[in-house]
């Protein structure tokens, strides 16, 4: 059913590698699938597209706000699709194993290009992908997946290729192809794959997610939406949940409560000190 959405390729309207390579079994598990069916079109009909993306706690996807539009072309904090699926831990498309789980809410960025999509059941087999805290420098060299076109062909296992980072702005940065060729670049469906780089301590932290750029193959630059500075936002997302522990002292006090709460009333009625 995945390789069947991705055949729809000539109707999306989101941007896997162009002059990639393949991933290696087992490698950047983080890395996400967005399929969305039934999404709604101008014209009262429906389409299918996709997305790419990356698992950043057990519920939560970031990938590109433009992946979740009305039929207007409207960014919207909610799903739109009849049905949005994340596929998560799994190289191969139509291969087994990994995740698939429904997304349920959608928070979008009010200052980039970026929505966190909240997913139905917890994902805890999968280590997340960290949010970097420092920005990107210009001359550094990260790494994106994505599940996008291999030029104009459906990718059948995720993608990946290395990018030179360029010009650093407030909420974009540019990206150009590095390897394994300089005209390797992110293609339709690779929106909101997630750009990468290795933190102090070895450990992938997210700098960036694909936003927009020419058609690929190209030479040149992408845009890509930083994340360093919707950390706030995005921990505060993310965070916004009951804690097991407070959930856990909850259950305890509030039997507690209501038979001191008993006993006061008795005190009352019987005329008790």
């Amino acid at each position: 059913m995945l390789g069947n959405l991705l055949l729809s390729a000539a109707l999306a309207l989101t941007p896997t590698i162009a002059h990639g390579e393949n991933a290696k079994d087992g490698a950047y598990p983080f890395s996400v699938l967005l399929t969305m069916t039934g999404l709604p079109t101008p014209d009262h009909g429906t389409r299918d597209s996709s997305c790419s993306g990356a698992l950043i706690a057990p519920t939560w996807v970031i990938t590109a706000g433009h992946c979740f539009r009305d039929a207007s072309g409207r960014r919207v904090s909610r799903t739109v699709a009849e049905e949005t699926t994340a596929v998560a831990g799994r190289i191969k498309i139509k291969g087994s194993g990994g995740y698939a789980v429904r997304v349920v809410q959608v928070h979008q960025s009010e200052t980039a290009d970026v929505a966190l999509a909240q997913l139905e059941h917890p994902i805890t087999d999968v280590r997340p992908l960290r949010i970097a805290t420092t920005p990107p420098v210009p001359g550094e060299t990260v790494r994106l997946t994505g599940y996008g076109l291999v030029g104009d062909t459906p990718a059948t296992r995720l993608q990946t290729g290395r990018f030179v980072v360029g010009n650093v702005g407030e909420s974009l940065i540019q990206t150009s192809g590095h390897a394994p060729r300089p005209d390797t670049s992110p293609c339709p469906h690779d929106s909101g794959g997630p750009y990468f780089r290795a933190g102090k301590d070895g450990d992938p932290e997210l700098v960036a997610v694909v936003s927009s750029g020419p058609t690929c193959p190209h030479e040149g630059p992408d845009q890509a939406a930083r994340v360093d500075n919707l950390s706030a936002w995005i921990t505060a997302t993310v965070d916004d949940r009951p804690h097991p522990l407070r959930t856990v002292a909850l259950v305890a006090v509030v039997p507690a409560l209501a038979t001191i709460g008993a006993l006061a009333f008795r005190r009352r009625r019987f005329g008790r000190p």
